[in-house]
């Protein structure tokens, strides 16, 4: 049985990978979004990635690698360019705020 006692809870920032302490947070956040998004894309349209790189240009190996949440080879950029060739307009929002001097990923909320 468990009880309350058993376990911490820890509140998230919202960007999994600021928790853990990545320097790159808030690009790999940014690539993570856009990358759902096109892969909403994909499912809303029922493209696979080969019929994805016929309507966009872009070889199916790249849609390949979003898929596979392989993003280390992507730019912001390119992953909005890939929306626009699927037919996509982009909105961002962007928020700035100084990052706490003492911040070492995730703090515990009791």
């Amino acid at each position: 049985m468990t009880t309350d006692n058993d376990f911490e809870l820890v509140r998230g920032s919202g960007n999994i990978y600021q928790d853990f302490g990545d320097a790159d947070a808030g690009v790999r956040q940014a690539k993570a979004i856009l990358a759902a998004e096109i892969l909403k894309v994909l499912e809303t349209e029922q493209l696979s990635t080969r019929q994805a790189e016929t309507r966009s240009g872009v070889n199916h190996s790249e849609f390949v690698r979003i898929r596979r949440a392989n993003l280390a080879r992507f730019t912001i950029d390119r992953l909005i360019s890939i929306l626009g060739r699927l037919n996509q307009d982009v909105e961002l929002t962007v928020t700035s705020r100084p990052r706490p001097s003492n911040f070492d990923g995730m703090q515990p909320h009791g």
